[in-house]
């Protein structure tokens, strides 16, 4: 079943094309990973489909429900059910986990009963309770990066974005946070859209790959079909 699906969609910001002409479907419970260098339109593709910026062009649908056409947005990034892992995380400071957490779900008035098991049962399943009343401050970026991915599972959505979430971590802690975001994954059965620049991060993730160029599709396909491109690319180059 297709979840999301982009049809011709295009963006340009002050004269520069960051999408040009994309059409992409995700399915339900896949595992998508949009990789290229910086500036490829791999963020911006993102950012489209959250509702944070419109397409100038193209339309984009998710579960069959039209989001965004005719260049501007239908439905406002709260009424997509999608959620949102940034690179810098964005934690609010001024709140304690738990907080971070409760945002959402008030926004979406969620009871407060509903709102408490939520919270705790989601915290469980990143190894965070008992940090529950701690400060992003206090945390250390291993566990600022498993809040931020609770808060945005909280809200049960029917996708995860993720945007270079692993970037600012060192080698060690980038290869774990790898295995807890598959794990999540295989265990809640959540679409999952991830960017990143690193190919080896997207091999291990994916179950296919998009690689993305001067804000085209270049190639897609399989996590091997995808490796065998990048190795031919390399001789090429050499």
């Amino acid at each position: 079943m297709k979840l999301i699906e982009f049809h011709a969609v295009s963006k340009t910001y002050e004269g520069r094309v960051a999408v040009r002409d994309v059409s992409l479907s995700v399915t339900q419970g896949e595992r998508l990973v949009i990789v290229g260098h910086s500036g490829c339109g791999k963020t911006t593709l993102l950012r489209l489909l959250a509702g944070l910026i419109a397409p100038d062009t193209g339309s984009i649908t998710i579960n069959g429900d039209r989001v965004a056409a005719d260049g501007r947005n239908l439905k406002e990034p709260e009424e997509r059910n999608l959620g949102m892992v940034f690179q810098d995380l964005a934690l609010w400071p001024h709140l304690t986990v738990t907080g971070n957490l409760e945002f959402g779900l008030k926004a979406h008035k969620i009871p407060r009963v509903e709102r408490d098991t939520r919270i705790q049962g989601t915290l469980a399943l990143v190894q965070m309770e008992p940090y529950a009343a701690a400060s992003p401050a206090e945390l250390s970026g291993g566990q600022q990066q498993r809040v931020a991915l609770a808060r945005a599972l909280v809200l049960r959505p029917k996708a995860l974005l993720m945007d270079e979430p692993l970037s600012n971590l060192d080698f060690e802690l980038n290869g774990q946070m790898r295995q807890e975001i598959l794990k999540l994954q295989q265990a809640l059965g959540f679409t999952l859209l991830y960017v990143t620049h690193n190919p080896d991060e997207a091999f291990e993730i994916g179950t296919r790959l998009v690689v993305m160029r001067h804000g085209t599709i270049e190639r897609m396909g399989g996590v091997e079909e995808i490796r065998e491109y990048f190795k031919t690319l390399s001789r090429q180059l050499g």
